[in-house]
C-alpha cells in the first residue's frame, strides 16, 4: 500500500561518489510519513527512471533531494520526481491506513499535505462490509 508520497519534488543534487541512498529534507520525510532508512521508490518525470533505495534525512528546511551513488547517473539537478513510500499491511491495518501526499513548490517547500484514508467510516469496503 502507498503510505506516503512527495509529489513533484525537484532534485537539488546528484552525488555519484556517495555510497547510496536518497537524501531528503527531514521535514518532507516527516510530512510524507517516510522513516529514516526506509526503502522508497523515486520516479523521474524526465526519463521515467525508477529507483528503489533508502531514505536518509537531510537538514530540516533545506529542501534537499539528493540522489546518491548509482542513481546519480539517472537523476540530475532540476529533474522533477515522485518519492513513494510503501508498506505491507494486514487487511485490518490497511482499512485504517491514511496515506499522505505532500505537494511542494519549486524549492521543495511544503505547499500542502493531503490525507487519503483508504476507507472512511460509513463506507463499504471491497468485500461489501460496512466500515466502523
Amino acid at each position: 500500500m502507498c503510505k506516503g508520497k512527495i509529489h513533484r519534488a525537484t532534485v537539488t543534487k546528484a552525488d555519484l561518489e556517495y555510497m547510496g541512498s536518497v537524501t531528503i529534507d527531514a521535514e518532507l520525510m516527516r510530512a510524507a510519513n517516510i522513516w529514516p532508512y526506509e526503502i522508497v521508490q523515486v520516479t523521474n518525470y524526465r526519463n521515467a527512471a525508477r529507483w528503489k533505495t533508502y531514505a536518509v534525512p537531510g537538514a530540516p528546511g533545506s529542501g534537499v533531494i539528493c540522489l546518491n551513488g548509482p542513481p546519480a547517473n539517472l537523476f540530475r539537478p532540476g529533474d522533477h520526481v515522485i518519492v513513494l513510500s510503501m508498506g505491507h499491511y494486514s487487511e485490518e491495518e490497511a482499512k485504517r491506513l491514511v496515506s499522505r501526499v505532500v505537494f511542494v513548490d519549486g524549492n521543495n517547500r511544503i505547499v500542502r499535505v493531503e490525507e487519503h484514508p483508504i476507507f472512511r467510516a460509513g463506507e463499504v469496503d471491497w468485500h461489501g462490509l460496512q466500515m466502523e
